[in-house]
């Protein structure tokens, strides 16, 4: 296959297909270019809502914390106890319950999960895992995610993750369940296994590895330098990660993390989460692989983005780069 010539790509974890045009790298660029935001901040800040001691804008007042902080959202997507009504036929609509809350990583409100040293990553990944089992033991899934960056629509610049917990499982995890249920009853294998298996054997895509972790640009990724965190044993949730493997994801975290800042000189943004086996599958997990997805939307440089408009919202997901291109760039970067 020419890298310079169009062509699409299967999503194997959605279905989805995506449309690779890499000549379209050439082109002119004459639209939005945003400037980076400022990342001289202060350790903390009086009017930020998540620094400790200070007060959010419910009234109550963060404790001083000292590593990582959990509180419920005071402007939560789900309710515990109150939910729409469920209707029936043409315009169909269905109750959701659940709960959010948020997690500060650090008391340093000029940090960065990027910044941080092993040992205060290590502890953000411990609470992911204690976060999962037990929001897990009451909702049938548990979606741990991170928006980093104005440009990705945080509302604060401290550096925080969130956790939406529902009694149902949400529209991509359900995709990406079927996908892999069916990869299991096709070719009898674990679909992500296969994946790692191929990625470690063709090298194109690999950003980062350790003995535990594998860090790739998938071969059907949809933004630019999008990436899939991997664990190399089979586990399909974040509880089920051994002692070693928390370890190992703290340090290729900051592998990963460091390469993104340091491509384009900036701290760079990006949405990213955690999938694993939604918990009101009980034990049907065999087919899942637990797994993260970056999603950064720079494309070009610190102020051009990638935007998801025109064909990708009425046709079909669309990228310029190749991932093999995207991968290179990060890989060398890596340290």
């Amino acid at each position: 296959m020419s890298d310079d010539l169009p062509h699409r790509r299967l999503n194997r974890l959605t279905g989805e297909w995506v449309l690779v045009s890499p000549q379209r790298m050439k082109r002119p660029w004459q639209g939005e270019r945003k400037p980076p935001a400022k990342a001289d901040r202060s350790s903390h800040e009086p009017d930020c809502y998540l620094c400790p001691r200070n007060e959010r804008m419910g009234g109550m007042a963060n404790p001083d914390y000292a590593g990582t902080h959990i509180f419920p959202n005071d402007f939560p997507a789900l309710l515990t106890k109150e939910a729409g009504e469920r209707h029936e036929g043409l315009l169909r609509a269905e109750p959701a319950k659940g709960e959010a809350r948020v997690i500060c990583y650090s008391p340093d409100h000029s940090s960065t999960l990027a910044l941080m040293d092993e040992a205060g990553r290590r502890q953000v990944v411990e609470t992911w895992c204690e976060q999962s089992a037990e929001l897990g033991a009451r909702w049938a899934h548990v979606e741990i995610f991170e928006n980093k960056g104005a440009m990705m629509g945080a509302s604060s610049p401290h550096p925080h993750g969130q956790i939406w917990a529902g009694d149902f499982v949400p529209t991509i995890v359900e995709r990406e369940d079927v996908q892999q249920r069916r990869h299991l009853e096709g070719e009898g294998g674990n679909l992500l296994a296969a994946v790692i298996e191929a990625e470690l054997e063709a090298c194109e895509r690999i950003v980062a590895k350790n003995e535990e972790w594998l860090v790739v640009v998938p071969y059907w990724a949809a933004w630019p330098f999008e990436t899939l965190v991997l664990p190399r044993s089979q586990v399909a949730r974040l509880e089920d990660l051994p002692e070693r493997s928390r370890e190992g994801l703290a340090q290729i975290l900051g592998q990963l993390l460091g390469a993104y800042d340091a491509l384009f000189e900036t701290d760079f943004p990006y949405s990213m989460g955690w999938h694993g086996a939604p918990h009101g599958l009980d034990d049907e997990t065999a087919h899942w692989l637990l797994h993260a997805h970056f999603y950064p939307p720079l494309l070009r440089s610190a102020e051009i983005r990638k935007h998801m408009v025109g064909f990708e919202l009425l046709a079909e997901t669309q990228r310029d780069l190749t991932p093999e291109a995207a991968a290179s760039r990060l890989r060398e970067l890596v340290r």
